[in-house]
């Protein structure tokens, strides 16, 4: 490691949710010389980290305990509020909150209620990016929050992310910027999987839409990286059909919140749902092009 990477920070983070992005982020905290001490709901996720030196704890109340700072990165706003209020005993007074799950607009006020109830000082952090930009560090990192305390999170974000984008010192800002860009995120998805799936319905092969886009004003990592998964009909999951589904009604409540169209959002949301009612929930959010 170089001297950037194992300067030591003097920061204890408490991190909540080890799924597929929760792992990496504990695991390049630790790598860059915070003490970090983790929870998850499956322990056994979060126990495959102890060999990279981070303190398993038993509940959220035990992870947060004389913790600077917690990060949640959960499925949900309810999920995320479920496991606060178990952590509400354990939690020091003052200490720094970045809320890093992808809530959408109603849960962010009210877990803006909850820190404001337990004396925290949150940030609303949600991340651009899926599983291998987290394992890599390089996640795009969304925040709003009051300018105070940035000296504090931004090593922090600095950690798992090439780059941070502040909205707005408003909380709530960055997680409505993080639904418009996910409908980007989806719709690229969608017809990535659909012009496949028509070239393939039209008898020419679907490797070659990819081939002839490569390189031009149309081609993207993602579309290449989606177009292959499909070509591979590999749909191991970096961002699952389930959190696509989650999100994408997010999405769609704060689009009818704001008395907004959004015709393919809308589309979008439905194509997903066929996906998991046809069983693929598990499945890569490529997996639009099985149904």
């Amino acid at each position: 490691m170089s001297n950037a990477e194992t300067k030591l920070y003097h920061k204890t983070i408490a991190v909540l949710g080890t799924g597929i992005m929760g792992a990496p982020v504990a695991r390049n905290l630790r790598k860059h010389g915070f003490s970090v001490r983790v929870w998850n709901r499956t322990r056994a996720k979060a126990e495959t980290l102890a060999s990279a030196g981070l303190d398993v704890a038993d509940s959220p109340r035990e992870a947060v305990e004389g913790a600077d700072i917690v990060i949640t990165m959960l499925k949900d706003g309810a999920a995320v509020l479920d496991v606060m209020e178990s952590a509400a005993s354990g939690l020091s007074g003052g200490a720094v909150w970045i809320q890093m799950s992808t809530v959408g607009v109603s849960a962010i006020e009210e877990l803006a209620g909850f820190a404001k109830q337990h004396g925290l000082r949150l940030y609303d952090a949600p991340v651009q990016g899926s599983r291998q930009p987290a394992e890599q560090g390089q996640l795009v990192v969304i925040a709003s929050g009051p300018a105070e305390d940035r000296d504090t999170v931004q090593p922090v974000f600095d950690a798992i992310g090439k780059r941070t984008v502040w909205v707005s010192d408003q909380i709530g800002a960055a997680s409505r910027l993080k639904l418009a860009l996910n409908s980007w995120v989806f719709a690229l998805t969608h017809g990535a999987a659909e012009s496949l799936a028509i070239a393939k319905g039209l008898g020419v092969d679907p490797a070659l839409v990819a081939d002839i886009v490569k390189g031009g004003p149309l081609d993207s990592a993602f579309f290449q990286s989606k177009a292959a998964s499909i070509l591979a009909d590999d749909y191991t999951a970096s961002f699952s059909i389930a959190n696509a589904f989650k999100d994408a009604q997010l999405v769609m409540e704060a689009v009818e919140q704001a008395g907004l169209t959004a015709d393919v959002a809308a589309a979008g949301l439905q194509r997903f749902r066929r996906a998991i009612e046809a069983g693929h929930q598990d499945k890569d959010m490529a997996a639009s092009a099985l149904v």
